[in-house]
């Protein structure tokens, strides 16, 4: 009478295992360009809001605020000038762009001067390198 065994033998696990770890290598490879293109569409809603701030500043204290008070304009009372007319908290803080960095900002913008400008500098956080994002930009 024959023995019938049953069950895998350890190559064929090893060969099982590295076919599931190629197919996960690449899910995570393809995985990584989906959270960059989630991180692109926060910073552009990121923008939409920190604008809608600015304008508020802007109705209540008649100007936006400097390039040196920056964005901490609409968390805490400017004391540089020029001093805001009137002056209400419009933000709790100021969000942080995806990669925990804060927003630059400027005014006057650089290509429309007479609005400001909010700039991520990317997932590099380098000045100046093809990841940077203006609101400036066109969509």
């Amino acid at each position: 009478m024959k023995l019938l065994r049953s069950g895998f033998t350890l190559l064929e696990m090893v060969i099982v295992l590295g076919i599931i770890a190629m197919i996960m290598g690449g899910a995570i490879f393809v995985m990584k360009n989906i959270s960059d293109s989630g991180a692109i569409t926060v910073v552009d809603g990121d923008f939409a809001s920190i604008d809608n701030a600015l304008q508020a500043y802007r109705n209540n204290a008649g100007n936006f605020p400097s390039g040196q008070q920056g964005l901490s304009a609409l968390v805490e009372k400017p004391s540089s000038s020029p001093r805001p007319r009137r002056w209400i908290q419009i933000m709790d803080q100021v969000p942080k762009d995806p990669w925990g960095k804060e927003y630059a900002y400027k005014y006057p913008g650089s290509k429309d001067r007479s609005r400001p400008e909010l700039i991520c500098y990317g997932k590099d956080g380098l000045e100046g390198t093809e990841d940077d994002m203006s609101s400036q930009d066109p969509r």
